[in-house]
């Protein structure tokens, strides 16, 4: 019972009324430039539109999530609460300095934007990476690491081999992340409940679904 309708085009050639159209944008299987992009263009709008990121490589699973300025209520024992979150873009989310992160940062965060690095730097599309390229993933971490005062132990080489060995999505770990994308655009659309603010990372190895808000303190 859902109207599907498809536009032909590069998706970042779509000017800012397009998104206009939309109370939420989804966005999966993209480049760094262009999920910044998008959302940006959504946060011009004169209209809030919930945007989100999604994805999935191997055994891995990542969704960011930018409400801008989101009121929603929620039950809080005999009471019906009003609350209010404020998100940040996903430039600025991936560009807190990553020493400033807990300890305890999910270590999918890290290996995700050093893929998406490496694909830009590389001019590949998003999943266009093999174990052949795995020799370049590791220096361009060095790098990072070495640029973000961070050691390099948050980002274990195993989990970046396992990610470029295997780029494609895993359809177990794609309907986890799916369901739990699509419950968090209820919670936007609907105002009700608390929603995810601001990344999920889901790894199948562990089981462990994790929860990080990562936005600049200031």
């Amino acid at each position: 019972m859902v109207r599907v309708s498809a536009e032909k085009g590069d998706l970042s050639s779509f000017d800012v009324d397009f998104y206009s159209k939309f109370d939420v944008v989804v966005v999966c299987c993209s480049s760094l430039s262009t999920k910044k992009l998008i959302n940006d263009k959504c946060r011009k709008l004169s209209k809030r539109v919930a945007f989100y990121t999604v994805d999935c490589k191997d055994s891995c699973g990542e969704i960011f999530v930018d409400l801008q300025l989101h009121r929603y209520s929620k039950k809080k024992l005999e009471e019906t609460v009003d609350c209010e979150l404020k998100y940040p873009s996903f430039k600025e989310a991936i560009s807190v300095p990553w020493k400033t992160l807990p300890r305890r940062a999910s270590k999918v965060f890290f290996a995700m934007r050093v893929l998406e690095r490496f694909e830009e730097a590389e001019g590949r599309k998003c999943g266009e990476i093999s174990i052949g390229d795995l020799p370049g993933v590791k220096k361009l971490k060095k790098e990072l690491c070495e640029s973000q005062s961070l050691n390099e132990s948050h980002i274990p080489d195993s989990l970046l081999e396992r990610l470029v060995a295997n780029g494609r999505e895993f359809p177990p770990v794609s309907a986890i992340v799916g369901g739990i994308l699509g419950q968090e655009v209820i919670k936007a659309i609907s105002g009700k409940g608390d929603p995810m603010k601001n990344f999920f990372f889901f790894d199948a190895m562990d089981g462990k679904g994790v929860i990080e808000d990562i936005s600049n303190p200031a």
